[in-house]
Parts: structure tokens; sequence; C-alpha cells
């Protein structure tokens, strides 16, 4: 099957490959801000189809698959860091502590919108400042949420995870393989 992705992250690509899908990627902007009020699985649903439909307004022949991924700590979400101390905060933020990933998956073919959700729990190992510093001068973290990449030089601040690698990374994949399959 072929679908369009609405992303140009590296990471989904390399996801979508890996489970056999066919696909495109397309260039889309929505404006990533939480609203006041909105909870967090609220807000990465949300993104993920402001994104599935802003790519299927470009391309309507074949499904647009539109995701979000969000980090959350005590309710809070941290989003991609906007500064090296900003950054670091967040990695102070999570030493030692667990925190959920959540990312959200939107397929949209016409009139057609199905969204799936994981929610994986993952537990970092404690993290001085001088790890957090020397993780931020690597540039992995300047474009993701919560200021870190599990599949990069992060994976060695993870002490546990439950739930889906994929999801942490991105896309997850038993979510994708449905909502592919419920499109075919």
């Amino acid at each position: 099957m072929f679908i369009y992705l609405a992303s140009q992250s590296p990471r989904r690509r390399e996801l979508l490959e890996q489970i056999g899908v066919d696909y495109k990627t397309l260039k889309v902007e929505v404006e990533e801000t939480q609203r006041k009020d909105e909870l967090p699985t609220e807000y990465v649903q949300r993104l993920s189809c402001d994104k599935a439909k802003a790519g299927a307004a470009l391309k309507q022949d074949s499904p647009v698959l539109g995701a979000d991924t969000i980090v959350v700590l005590n309710e809070k979400v941290l989003e991609k860091p906007t500064s090296e101390q900003n950054a670091i905060d967040m990695l102070l933020r999570l030493s030692g502590n667990t925190h959920s990933v959540m990312t959200a998956i939107t397929m949209v073919m016409g009139d057609r919108i199905e969204t799936r959700m994981n929610v994986t729990s993952v537990r970092f190992r404690p993290i001085s400042e001088a790890e957090a510093i020397e993780y931020w001068h690597t540039g992995e973290p300047k474009d993701k949420a919560g200021g870190y990449g599990i599949q990069g030089k992060a994976a060695i601040f993870v002490e546990e995870i439950r739930g889906s690698y994929s999801s942490v990374v991105g896309l997850p994949l038993f979510e994708t393989a449905q909502l592919v399959s419920v499109f075919e």
C-alpha cells in the first residue's frame, strides 16, 4: 500500500521502511502550541490530526499519515528545547525520574479520519549536569521532544522502558500497521 507521510523526520521514514510501507513525504506546517487547559493526550492527538489533514489538503489521491510525539513529566509537556539551558534543564528534570512518551498517529483520506495513540513509560537513570551539557553538544537533542533521542546517545540514560520503543523514536509500529491495514 502507498501512503503519504506528513513529516520530514528521518526516524519516521526509517520506521515505515522497516515495516515495508511504500510512502512519499510531504512537508506540512502546523503550529505546535499547547492550548490552555488542553491535556497532553488531547494535544498530541490534535497535532497528529492537524498534520494529517494539512497533508491531505495537498494530496487527495492516497491516505496521509500524520504523527506527533511529546514527552510528559508530571502532567507537563516538555517540548523541543529552545536553547542549551532549556535542554539541560529538561534533562535534569528527567534525571532519575519516569516520564511518559506519547505518540499519536492519524490517517486521513477524504472524509475518513482514524487516530491511534501509544503511551510508553521511560525511566532515566540519574544524569549529571556535565552529562547533560555534553549530550547537548552532540547536537542530537536540538529538534527532539523532551530534549533527547532514545535512538542515539541518550540511550545510555534509559534505565527502563515499558511500552513501545518505536513509539519513543517517533512512530509506534504496531499502531501504524493497524492503521495501514484499515486503509488498504
